[in-house]
């Protein structure tokens, strides 16, 4: 990445975008925000202070949502937030209106501040929106001893399934945000061909959990993350319905992610240990047998996400697959402007492509066809 500059606040940079010519042009013609330099919030430079700004000063735009559970195989249920777009002049009709499945991150739901602002640039195109909210964070009830992992792709699998029923002719595209994005991917790969989706679109994933755990793990970002993540996992941990299948006292002592997945994670999803489950989570080398087209956007001074790991080489020889860097943007930060509180450089990246996908996806689906010797 020679382009990209760490050192100062005052560059200004044109993101990395890593793809083959052909995904290259469609992009740039259809979404060419990939294309337009990014400047960082001068008084809010670095991916820390990225990553820590957009949490206290993001504005939450207004979004009226309709909840709807659905039961899952082993008997638990999962919360979906729809916004129906029901006044849409662009797609009047219900049954063919294009659909956005959003996955929010780690322990996000429909309320963060990265969701409300997705739903709102779909639903002022006049798209259809539902946020698949993880098991214990959607606000429902917990029926069974089973949450949610970045590997585990069964939830994600009966969500995109209960969409397609009801909306069989309505495009479908996903989109995901930290895990979220992990989760997206690792469904992409799992599925190949018949995903189900035109298109996926990931912001500030961790392409290797190792990588991401030791750099979440350096005396800084321990102190300003780590702890405060971990300390939310074991929030939301329901000691009555767990304590059959964990040590919940010993869960709720873990100080770091790496320790919840190692009493908790691993152990609930039945791993040899955390090395197997965070081997099993990451998506980078998963990346030759998904099918579809996506964009990846990632900042290289992103904490939880650590540049040396992101999957350069892979992008380089995949035609689905598009890596936009960006110098500076933290952990879903990318907040510019002297006051970011609104639309911000992610967002409007999300608005673009989700609009470029549904208006041509023809020439997106040409741009990046799969050779099938990529897949072996």
């Amino acid at each position: 990445f020679e382009n990209l500059h760490l050192t100062s606040p005052l560059l200004i940079d044109t993101p990395v975008l890593v793809c083959s010519d052909a995904f290259r042009v469609f992009l740039q013609r259809h979404c060419p925000v990939v294309a337009e330099p990014f400047s960082p919030t001068p008084w809010c430079w670095g991916g820390r202070l990225q990553t820590l700004v957009r949490v206290l000063i993001k504005s939450s735009p207004q979004v009226d949502y309709r909840n709807e559970l659905i039961r899952t195989a082993d008997g638990g249920q999962i919360s979906l937030d729809w916004v129906d777009n029901g006044d849409s002049a662009a797609y009047p009709e219900c049954y063919s209106r294009p659909t956005v499945l959003i996955l929010p991150g780690l322990t996000g739901n429909s309320r963060q501040t990265y969701v409300l602002h997705a739903v709102s640039q779909a639903n002022r195109r006049g798209y259809r929106c539902v946020v698949f909210n993880n098991r214990g964070f959607g606000g429902e009830e917990l029926l069974t001893p089973m949450t949610f992992c970045a590997a585990d792709t069964s939830d994600l699998e009966r969500v995109v399934l209960h969409v397609r029923e009801l909306f069989p002719q309505a495009p479908l595209l996903g989109t995901g945000v930290s895990l979220g994005g992990m989760l997206l991917l690792n469904y992409l790969a799992r599925k190949g061909s018949e995903a189900g989706l035109v298109a996926g679109l990931t912001m500030s994933v961790s392409w290797d959990t190792l990588e991401s755990c030791a750099s979440l793990e350096q005396p800084i970002n321990r102190l300003i993350f780590n702890r405060h993540l971990a300390s939310n996992l074991c929030q939301a941990i329901n000691r009555k319905m767990l304590e059959t299948v964990v040590d919940v006292d010993h869960v709720l002592k873990a100080r770091t992610i790496r320790e919840f997945d190692e009493r908790y994670t691993s152990v609930l999803f039945g791993y040899k240990s955390c090395l197997d489950y965070y081997q099993e989570a990451s998506p980078n080398y998963k990346l030759p047998r998904t099918t579809v087209p996506i964009l990846c956007l990632n900042a290289a001074d992103d904490p939880f996400s650590p540049k040396h790991a992101l999957p350069v080489a892979l992008a380089k020889r995949l035609p689905n697959v598009a890596l936009l860097v960006t110098s500076h943007g933290g952990h879903i930060g990318y907040l510019e402007g002297l006051y970011p509180r609104g639309e911000g450089y992610m967002d409007r990246l999300f608005g673009q492509f989700i609009q470029a996908a549904f208006d041509h996806p023809g020439d997106l689906k040409g741009a990046c066809s799969i050779k099938e010797e990529l897949l072996d």
